[in-house]
């Protein structure tokens, strides 16, 4: 069965894609007395989410960026080439500072936090569910101004993977660690730590760490 987007007439069917049970439980509850919103499929990996929507129809998938399996941006990513209409709302316990703008340009439609209000959250399905876009002011001006920028931060210049493992290093974690919760190597982490250290002209994880609390982003 085809995936399509429905009008706004319809009920607008969700797709819930996050590995924590007690989460998608919680979604599934404050949907249940909104008549104009259904939840007709959950995934709880990057993988799970791609088969699922290959046999739904579709208006809308709610998406967790930290999965097992295909992380948040590729699946995004294969999402937008394969069903470029279906929109993707991102739900993170990321702050929007850390991951919007990079998912936003991936092809989601939105970005919000596990922490926002249920009124902003329905705002939000229903928007990005009509082709609209959700992020917060501070996230659309600079996407908006993005293009003008010509002296970037340094962490801007990663790549999507680099930017993760840079992320995930700087909240403390060991190459072994990072390794297993990306389902990746020992040596490509620390390949990527070799680039990530290189483009940002550092040589010590203690100066990434630095970096990124001077910059917010942990």
């Amino acid at each position: 069965m085809t995936t399509e987007v429905l009008t706004s007439k319809k009920k607008i069917r969700i797709l819930i894609a996050d590995d924590h049970p007690l989460f998608r439980r919680g979604l599934k509850n404050a949907f249940s007395e909104t008549p104009d919103i259904e939840i007709i499929a959950e995934a709880d990996n990057g993988n799970d989410v791609l088969d699922k929507i290959r046999d739904q129809e579709l208006s809308l998938v709610i998406l967790d960026i930290s999965m097992p399996g295909k992380d948040g941006l590729e699946v995004v990513k294969q999402i937008k080439t394969e069903y470029p209409k279906l929109p993707i709302l991102i739900m993170s316990v990321y702050p929007e500072n850390q991951y919007a703008v990079r998912f936003i340009k991936a092809g989601a439609a939105g970005y919000l936090t596990k922490e926002s209000a249920l009124d902003t959250l329905l705002h939000a399905v229903r928007k990005v569910s009509q082709g609209g876009k959700f992020a917060s002011p501070e996230i659309t001006e600079r996407l908006a101004f993005d293009f003008l920028e010509t002296n970037k931060p340094l962490h801007e210049t990663l790549s999507d993977r680099e930017y993760q493992v840079f992320l995930m290093i700087a909240r403390g974690k060991s190459l072994t660690e990072i390794a297993n919760e990306l389902s990746l190597s020992v040596k490509t982490i620390s390949t990527h730590r070799s680039r990530i250290l290189e483009k940002m002209k550092m040589k010590k994880n203690a100066e990434l760490i630095h970096y990124a609390i001077n910059y917010s982003l942990i």
